[in-house]
């Protein structure tokens, strides 16, 4: 069997077991398309542009067994550092991919606001879900979307109907579980929002000590006219996990999207965010942080399309690297030659921690517009020798005030958040994952 061949077999016998489950034809259909897609192509090769940085090769020497059919048991507070606090809450969960109805919490107040598990929804409402589901032309040449489609039958459907405010947050909490077989999942998250509603939804993936998963997800999004969705994801997988995470965005006339997207585990982790802007005064604004230490590897993605007329987008990503750790950038603005009064900016800054920490950034920008504005750069820097003195003259040791530099670094992203829970949520988070990168030493 061939290099290609090979790490593509481990996943054609899981496969072969999910085809023995009943199915509609429709979806039986779907599957072995998809899966014929990625057995033809394989996992990405290292000379595709968009991989030249992110090798795939310690993801294919690796053998993951199916998701189970039911939910690992798990002590409802091995979630408590992956709590949302806010007042109204609703909470779904799921165990290495798996819906575990006894770990959901709060109860869906707003009738508007419709929730189904989606293997229901793939069983009782074929028409309504096979309208929302990607369109093959998205994952013909992403092998990782490819095979979250071929594995379908996990994760939730969100609907908000037209003019509906949902009043708290909806958080979604993947867990990651140690297993004596380590799995692959591939959950699906199907969000959509009908004209002037608005929703704010946390997605999280969480990892427990001892966990060596692989989680494969994917997230739809679609923005009806004048909606508006708080959009916040927090990946903190365990050290040993690996993490694909794919997230697409349709957005119509003055929707608005805030996302914020925080990779803070993980031993080697890619995330793509795409989003279209496809009607005019649809807007976007952006932010990211990931935190590569030890051997981890972290690619963040993004491409923003800019489709029509007086359409805007705000983007701001920013990494810290120490010790042996890498981190990938790569974010692309196209604007199309409709897309007249465009304004976008995108910003990439970046902090070295280290000698041995590795960043490739590449900001980009396609414009085919007259009369626009745009602007985009990239930075790569160390803490401010100025800063730390002074702080050590205030009477700070160095690794304290190297960790207070490096918070204040990667605050500046949390402080874009509106509200004030979902601020203190990602302060919290980041409060947890920033010790040990702000306290490593230049060597």
């Amino acid at each position: 069997m061939n290099a290609v061949a090979e790490p593509v077999q481990a996943y054609a016998d899981s496969f072969e077991a999910l085809q023995g489950r009943h199915a509609p034809d429709w979806l039986a259909a779907l599957r072995r398309n998809a899966f014929a897609q990625f057995a033809e192509r394989g996992f990405p090769p290292e000379r595709h542009e968009d991989w030249k940085y992110s090798n795939t090769r310690a993801l294919q020497k690796l053998r993951f067994s199916p998701a189970a059919a039911q939910p690992a048991i798990v002590d409802a507070a091995s979630l408590d550092a992956a709590l949302l606090l806010q007042e109204g809450a609703q909470r779904l969960v799921f165990v290495n991919g798996v819906p575990a109805p006894a770990l959901n919490a709060g109860a869906t107040l707003v009738e508007e606001l419709r929730i189904t598990s989606l293997d229901v929804a793939l069983r009782e409402r074929d028409t309504r879900i096979r309208d929302l589901l990607l369109p093959q032309a998205l994952w013909d040449h992403d092998p990782f979307t490819a095979l979250n489609t071929a594995f379908l039958a996990h994760g939730t459907l969100i609907e908000v109907s037209a003019g509906t405010q949902v009043p708290a947050a909806l958080q979604l909490i993947f867990l990651s579980t140690p297993l004596a077989e380590p799995c692959a999942n591939h959950p699906r998250v199907i969000l959509a929002l009908d004209e002037n509603s608005r929703l704010t939804l946390v997605e999280s993936h969480f990892g427990l000590t001892g966990a060596a998963n692989f989680t494969n997800s994917c997230t739809q999004i679609v923005l009806g006219s004048g909606a508006q969705l708080d959009y916040l994801a927090v990946q903190r997988e365990a050290p040993d996990d690996f993490h694909v995470s794919r997230v697409y965005v349709s957005q119509q006339e003055h929707s608005r999207l805030v996302s914020q997207i925080y990779n803070l585990g993980g031993q080697w982790v890619r995330n793509d965010l795409r989003v279209r802007l496809e009607a005019p005064g649809a807007s976007v604004h952006m932010s990211g942080l990931y935190l590569a230490d030890r051997r981890r590897h972290v690619d963040n993605h993004t491409r923003i399309d800019h489709l029509a007329a007086h359409t805007t987008s705000d983007e701001l990503y920013r990494g810290i690297i120490s010790d042996r750790g890498h981190a990938v950038f790569n974010g692309k603005v196209v604007v199309a030659e409709a897309a007249v009064k465009t304004d976008a900016t995108q910003t990439n800054n970046n902090l070295l921690l280290t000698r041995n920490g590795e960043i490739d950034t590449k900001p980009e920008l396609e414009i085919y517009a007259d009369d626009v504005k745009c602007s985009h750069g990239a930075t790569i820097g160390q803490l401010d020798e100025q800063a730390l003195f002074y702080l050590r003259s205030r009477g700070l040791d160095l690794d304290t005030a190297r960790e207070m530099l490096t918070g204040a670094f990667a605050r500046v992203v949390a402080d874009r958040i509106a509200s004030p829970a979902l601020r203190s949520f990602a302060q919290a988070q980041l409060a947890t994952a920033l010790p040990q990168a702000a306290t490593e030493k230049c060597a």
